[in-house]
Formats: structure tokens, sequence, C-alpha cells
């Protein structure tokens, strides 16, 4: 299929452009507009996934036009084993945010227009080829971000919003600078990331240092690793429901694809000098993540800490430098954003019932909410990493990776994963089991709700018990990564 990637870019915004001339008194007509190109993106990635080789670990489905000649920036797009799932997770969390939007009731027709340019830039970043091409995308998702917090978020919007806002941009800008610095060091000057990943390993191990320096600041801040993380709980709380989904689900998963995508076969001394340090971040994120999170009262809060800690597993993965490694680590981004999408799903599920998040206005939910009680005792077991769930496979991939190369440091991993168990069992007791609290009486889980949250269970049984359904779509790219090591 000839320019799908392109297809699957700007199909949301040329729904941005439809919805712009319907109407705001028109809102079913709008919400129904925006759930349709989001269903059409999904269907693209579909048959994408379809037809895409998953024995050639090479860029698909490649598109380069020269676009700003004069200084070698193209539009230059492909995909491969590392972008490819991350492109089917956001089109799916995309379009079953769009589905849950429904208790959007002010500004509905911004609403959906802002969404469908942040999916536009989504989609881009994980299949732009160039780093400036990549760069732009990046920067797209920044500003309707933004506004989809400081406008439809919480009581405490316009200071979250900003606050996301103004660490995003720092890192951008000095990725950015990264950019400039790479194009001139490279020999010969180029922002394609195909070129400069046979011209940048010539360079010393510090200047590589450097360059990498620049661009793991700006991944670090969106990925995020401790200490740049205090924008997410804040987010995440004022954040309304879907737009939730798509922070934790996708937003947290660019900075490290950026890890893979560019500081690796860019950097590649760089990554395996700096190892270790990366590995010990890890570890801090996973540890200091789960025992924040266990402090917290507000159950949103308490998944977004639990979220930094799952992205220690990540970088884990990342720090290991081996195939075992980077396929949990790219796994785990994929499972991370099924699970914990459900999760804030069904944050906002009773959230609409209760118009509280205090896990202690809870209790005995299982009595009056069997739906309800089902499917987050089976979410927050996949986030624990129970085997036969897809959050234990890449979790122990991960962990593995990471023993081969520093055994302590993955025993140290390992504490944090004993953490978030005890972290999610005695969530769910506080809310599920014991006597209903006073006036939970509230109405289960209704067809819509079910359906919207029953692919993310299926996704997730499906790949507990079948990992290589995902797998065999990475592992020969990432073993192309690991020889450039």
């Amino acid at each position: 299929m000839p320019h799908i990637l392109s297809t699957i870019i700007f199909l949301p915004l040329l729904g941005a452009l439809v919805l712009a001339v319907i109407p705001a008194r028109r809102e079913a007509l709008i919400r129904f507009t925006a759930a349709a190109f989001n269903a059409a993106v999904l269907g693209c990635v579909g048959a994408l996934c379809v037809l895409f080789n998953h024995q050639n670990g090479g860029m698909q489905f490649a598109e380069d036009h020269s676009w700003i000649g004069q200084v070698g920036i193209r539009y230059s797009l492909g995909v491969d084993g590392v972008s490819l799932a991350l492109v089917f997770l956001t089109a799916l969390l995309g379009f079953l945010a769009c589905l849950a939007s429904d208790r959007i009731r002010t500004k509905v027709k911004g609403y959906f227009i802002v969404f469908q340019i942040l999916m536009t830039g989504m989609l881009g970043t994980f299949l732009a080829l160039d780093l400036v091409l990549f760069y732009m995308f990046w920067e797209t998702v920044l500003i309707p971000m933004f506004f989809l917090i400081g406008i439809w978020g919480g009581p405490r919007r316009e200071y979250a919003a900003w606050k996301f806002f103004f660490y995003t941009l720092a890192g951008s800008l000095i990725m950015l600078l990264g950019i400039v610095a790479v194009y001139f060091w490279a020999e010969p000057h180029s922002f394609s990331m195909i070129t400069l990943a046979r011209s940048t390993a010539s360079l010393s191990p510090v200047v590589q240092g450097a360059l990498f320096g620049a661009f793991f600041l700006a991944f670090a801040i969106k990925i995020p690793v401790f200490p740049f993380h205090t924008w997410l709980p804040d987010a995440h709380v004022e954040a309304p429901t879907p737009v939730s989904v798509i922070l934790a689900g996708v937003l947290l998963k660019m900075g490290t694809y950026g890890l893979l995508r560019i500081c690796v076969p860019l950097f590649p001394a760089a990554m395996t000098m700096l190892a270790l340090p990366l590995g010990i971040l890890g570890v801090i994120n996973l540890v200091y993540g789960a025992c924040v999170a266990f402090a917290q009262t507000d159950i949103k809060k308490m998944i977004a800490y639990s979220s930094v800690s799952h992205m220690g597993f990540v970088l884990l993965g990342v720090a290991a430098m081996n195939s075992t490694g980077f396929n949990g680590s790219l796994l785990e981004m994929f499972n991370h954003g099924i699970i914990t999408g459900a999760m804030f799903l069904l944050v906002g599920v009773v959230y609409e019932r209760a118009h509280t998040r205090e896990i202690g206005a809870f209790g005995g939910l299982a009595s009056v909410m069997p739906r309800y009680a089902f499917f987050l005792t089976f979410m927050a077991l996949a986030s624990l990493g129970l085997p036969g769930l897809s959050g234990f496979v890449g979790e122990f991939l991960s962990l593995a990776g990471v023993f081969v190369a520093f055994p302590s440091v993955a025993i140290a991993g390992a504490v944090g994963l004993i953490a978030l168990v005890v972290l999610f069992l005695v969530m769910i007791k506080k809310m599920l089991w014991g006597s209903p609290g006073k006036g939970v009486s509230w109405p289960d889980m209704g067809l819509k709700e079910v359906c919207i949250i029953l692919p993310l269970v299926v996704i997730t049984l499906a790949v507990g018990f079948y990992p290589d359904s995902v797998l065999q779509y990475q592992k020969h790219t990432i073993d192309i990564l690991v020889k450039l090591l």
C-alpha cells in the first residue's frame, strides 16, 4: 500500500479539519466523526500489521522525499520492529480514549479537534526517520496536551498544564541543540537517522557522550526518569480520564522509544559506557516509584507513581545492552501502555459514580459492582506481573537481560517488583473487599464501558500466554540494534 504511513499520520489531522467545519451545537455528529476517523486510523494500522514482514528487521513501507534541500532535511518515514507495536498501541488507545470521551461536556468541538492533532503528533513521532521531522512531531504533541490538561482538566489544571509544558519544553530545546550538533559533527552532514547510524559511530566516546546527554535529558523528562518525574503525578491527577490514558499509555513511551531509535544506533559507545548508570536510574525509578505510590490516597496518583516504577523496568532492559533486555524493554513499553491505559479507564468508571478518587472512600465494591471488581482485579494482577498475563513477560525479560550484564542491578530491581506486588494487592483489598463503605451503592459497569475495556483485557491475556505474538515483530530489528553495539 503506497503512502500508508503518511495516511496513518495525517488521517487524524484531516479529521480535525472536518470537525472544524461542523457546527459546535452538533455534538453527536462531532463525537461520531472523531470516532470514525480514529477507527479508520486503527484499521490502517491493522492493515500495516498484516502486511508487515516480521522476518525483515529493516525499515518497511519507507517514504523519502526532499523537503528542505538546502540543509538536507527530508520527509522520511519508515516502520520496523521497534516502532510497529507502539504505532498499534497509539492507534488502539487513541480510538478507545475517543470512545471514552463521552463524559466531556464542555467545548466538545475544541476537545476533539485538539485530540486529533495530538494523535498526528504521536503517530508521526514513532514513524519519522529524519531528526528534524522527529523533532517537529515531538513538539506537536506538547501543545495539544497542554490544552487538553489546561482546559478540560481538574481544579488545578492550569498549574499541572504549565508544569508539563515547561518541563517538556526545556528538554526539547536541549534536544534541538543536540540535533544541530549531530548534524555538524557527522560526516557527511545529515539529519537522516539511517545515515547518521553509519557515521556517528566513528565519533570519539567523549563526543558521543556529550551528544547523548542532550538527547537523553529530553527523553528522561518524557519517560519520566527520577528526578524529572514530578510533572507526571500532577498531570495525571488533573487530566480528564481519556487524556490520562494517552498520557500514560503513549506519551511516556516516546522517551524510551527515543533511546532505542536514536541513542542506541547513533551513540553506541556512549550507551555502552553509560549502561550501568542507566541501570541504576532504572532501579531508582522502580523502587522509588513503588514506595511513593504506596503512600498515596488518591488512586489516580497512585497509578501515576506506579507508572514511574514500571518505566524503571524499561530502563533496566535498555541498560542490559543485549537482545534479551531490549526485547523485554520494548515489550514492557507495549504491555504497560495496555495495562495502565485500562487502569486509568477503570479509575474513570468509579470516579464518574463516586466523584472521588480517595481509596479510603471505597470498600466492598466487589459486592455492588462485580463486573468492575473483576476487571480491576485482572488489570491489577497484570500490573504486578502475575505469570500468565502480559506484564510478567516484559518484566521477566528485562530483569533477565540486565542480570547478564549487571547481576546486582537486577537483584535490586527485583526488590522494586516485590513492592509493586504489595502495592496492588493492598489496593485491591481496600477497594473491593470488606463491608461496602457508606453510600457505596453505585451501578455496575454498563455495556459500553465493558466494550471499551474488553480489547485491553483480551490483549493482556493473549500476550501473557503467547508473547511471541508481539516478540516476533520486534526481535529481528532488536538483533540489528545489538550488532550496532
